[in-house]
């Protein structure tokens, strides 16, 4: 309806005659119409804004988790529920999460995806999506931003309390002189590889990886890494402090010159640069180099030296990040991979895949381990000799394999 006001004494120059001065013409504007295409237009039990619990997914129990509820399709898939396809794309034209980021395959990744239309998508009535394999994983850590922090936050107060003790009590003047050399030099190498892995292997794959709930799970497992590494820089400046002449600086020099480093090293560097494939630096990383060479070093060696040699400090650090590994790195690591060597559709190929791998991967990891013997004698209080220590890191290797369903490879009696 026309709008009247009080009349202008003057006319203005775009004005007909006979019409009034307010009268405004009727305008033709496009109306909107919906076609249900758009993110968020399908209603769902669960959609309203009181909503505690969702719905749209089935959760791996009987009763769905809170990890499931901010988790679980999370990061959408046009297999999975999105009908408008994928909203971004990249340069190349790939689309999202390309499942051919990683050589290993879920049941129903080779169905097609469902063919775009007007509207809805042009998609026939009860028409059941291609959900595939991929999206069955749970992390049994249950890990989400919040849980994250906490863990990381309670390991760090532990061992600031740990360490603070030792200041105030003296213990690091118990230490002997040759540990305290050991120390400088080879437990502060050990940052690197953490950090390295941490940041260029976990992190850099956290976007590849095709659910949520393995991003999450690969996040979760890079800031443990990268805290880890912090972890050992802080008490290596906390030595510098407490400990007259510890050379703070001696383990830079250490990886990047002594021998005994450089086979550790070379494979920490390869694991950088796996080519586009996130499922073979996981596996190479956890389920390779950890027992073979993680454990190795900071079980068999330093926390089996540390206490003769009068450290009763250094234990509670290392097995911080030992504590990371055996009980959440490996248990994700275990979850995700198993279920692909009994998955129904790809089994004998993931299989065959990962074989491949071990291949690939344990001799490099024998052969770091073996650069690093020398380290067996550096201290005056030795370890238990370096062939049982890794023979105890072959069958740790051998049992991981069990558990993820594969024969331990020939490459193994290096």
């Amino acid at each position: 309806m026309p709008v009247t006001t009080t009349e202008s004494p003057e006319r203005g120059a775009d004005e007909r005659p006979g019409r009034s001065v307010d009268e405004r013409p009727g305008r033709s504007v496009p109306k909107p119409v919906f076609t249900d295409a758009e993110a968020g237009a399908r209603e769902f039990p669960d959609s309203g804004a009181s909503a505690r619990r969702y719905n749209y997914f089935t959760p791996a129990k009987r009763k769905q988790t809170h990890y499931e509820d901010v988790t679980v399709e999370v990061q959408p898939d046009p297999r999975h529920y999105l009908a408008q396809g994928w909203i971004y794309g990249f340069a190349n034209g790939e689309s999202g999460y390309p499942l051919h980021w990683t050589k290993l395959k879920a049941w129903g990744v080779d169905e097609p995806e469902p063919q775009r239309g007007i509207g809805s998508g042009g998609l026939p009535k009860n028409f059941t999506w291609p959900a595939h394999g991929w999206h069955e994983f749970r992390d049994p850590n249950e890990e989400w931003e919040q849980t994250l922090y906490r863990y990381n936050a309670n390991v760090v107060r532990q061992l600031n309390q740990n360490v603070e003790n030792a200041r105030n009590s003296k213990a690091f003047d118990l230490w002997a002189p040759n540990w305290v050399h050991f120390v400088e030099r080879h437990v502060g190498a050990w940052m690197h590889i953490e950090h390295i892995l941490g940041l260029y292997v976990f992190g850099s794959n956290e976007r590849s990886a095709p659910t949520n709930m393995h991003n999450t799970a690969l996040a979760a497992n890079s800031t443990r890494k990268i805290r880890f590494a912090q972890d050992l820089a802080l008490y290596n400046l906390t030595l510098s402090e407490e400990i007259e002449g510890f050379d703070g600086a001696a383990h830079v020099e250490a990886w990047n010159s002594d021998a005994e480093w450089q086979g550790a090293r070379k494979l920490t560097e390869a694991l950088t640069a796996v080519e586009d494939d996130w499922g073979e630096a996981m596996f190479a990383t956890n389920v390779v180099f950890e027992p073979l060479v993680g454990e190795l070093f900071r079980s068999n060696l330093v926390m089996q030296s540390a206490a003769p040699n009068g450290d009763y400090v250094t234990p509670t650090v290392m097995g911080a990040g030992e504590n990371d590994y055996s009980q959440r790195d490996l248990r994700w690591t275990i979850a995700c991979f198993a279920p692909l060597t009994a998955d129904k559709e790809f089994a004998d190929h993931n299989r065959q895949l990962m074989a491949g791998w071990m291949t690939k991967w344990v001799p490099q990891a024998l052969e770091a381990a073996r650069t690093m013997q020398p380290l067996w004698s550096a201290a005056d209080h030795k370890p238990p000799r370096f062939e049982d220590s890794l023979d105890r890191a072959k069958n740790r290797f051998a049992g991981i394999c069990r558990d993820l369903g594969l024969d331990t490879p020939e490459e193994l009696k290096q």
